[in-house]
């Protein structure tokens, strides 16, 4: 039943013939954002594809793009009350202060990282593959053990990085780089044979840097890697976030989503243990 100050507004619009359902929505007030009435995203910058698209996260193009804006939407903020900063992949992982809500980029979810920041649940399932040239010594590779006797490289502080040294377990220094940016130049020009990045980017790459093929990607692992999105260590908006992105996933939002920007990235050879 409505209370009496509520009956009233309701008549009022009734009388002006508006019915409440056709009011557009607001941004949700209540929640403890950074800015009241506004939710802050960060991402990092360049941001790549098919991830985003032009460098412009707030295009609402690409799969990270369009996957934050539902998250948006869903938590009561249209895309006119979304503000988007820039964030390097690095300070993203790290403690303290954020200055964003929460932050998108690729970023798996993984104990270590829990420790400093806290994540949403998964809005996509994640697996690790290599980027070479053609012609190089791994461009028909089949097996990990193809992987062990060459120099690869990949980010500073990603899960590519890690799946290097714990998967590949490779004879030589592995080679580290600020961004994915600077490690396909890197290996455009011949200093590392190898790029450890997710699948979609790695088939972005092989798309757009010179001479870059896609050699495969790495098995799946028991337990499953999957991109989150990150929030300072005990945000009060965590659980709503979660909340958020598990209803986009239960409502098929975030596979309608997947299938829009990422239709591209099957069809990879799994590499043989």
């Amino acid at each position: 039943m409505l209370n009496s100050k509520k009956a009233t507004i309701v008549s009022t619009f009734a009388a002006a013939g508006i019915l409440f359902s056709a009011i557009a929505p607001v941004a949700n007030a209540a929640l403890p954002t950074l800015t009241p009435g506004v939710i802050t995203i960060g991402t990092d910058d360049p941001a790549y594809g098919p991830w985003f698209d032009s460098n412009t996260p707030s295009n609402g193009k690409g799969f990270e793009s369009a996957v934050a804006f539902a998250v948006a939407k869903q938590l009561g903020y249209p895309a006119s009350k979304v503000k988007w900063v820039k964030a390097s992949f690095n300070s993203v992982i790290q403690p303290g202060k954020k200055s964003f809500d929460f932050d998108i980029n690729q970023i798996s979810i993984t104990d270590e990282r829990k420790k400093v920041v806290d994540f949403s649940t998964g809005y996509y399932d994640v697996a690790q593959a290599v980027v070479s040239v053609k012609g190089s010594s791994i461009a028909k590779a089949t097996k990990i053990s193809d992987l062990s006797k060459v120099a690869l490289g990949a980010q500073v502080g990603t899960t590519s990085l890690a799946t290097i040294n714990s998967v590949v377990k490779p004879a030589k220094k592995v080679s580290v780089y600020d961004s994915n940016d600077l490690a396909t130049a890197a290996l455009t020009a011949g200093q590392i044979k190898g790029l450890v990045v997710d699948l979609p980017t790695a088939f972005y790459i092989a798309d757009t840097a010179k001479n870059a093929i896609l050699v495969g990607q790495f098995p799946a692992q028991t337990k499953s890697e999957q991109f989150g999105l990150v929030l300072a260590k005990g945000s009060a908006l965590t659980a709503k976030v979660s909340a958020a992105v598990d209803a986009l996933r239960a409502n098929g939002t975030l596979k309608a989503i997947a299938d829009k920007w990422l239709a591209n990235v099957g069809g990879a050879r799994v590499f043989k243990k």
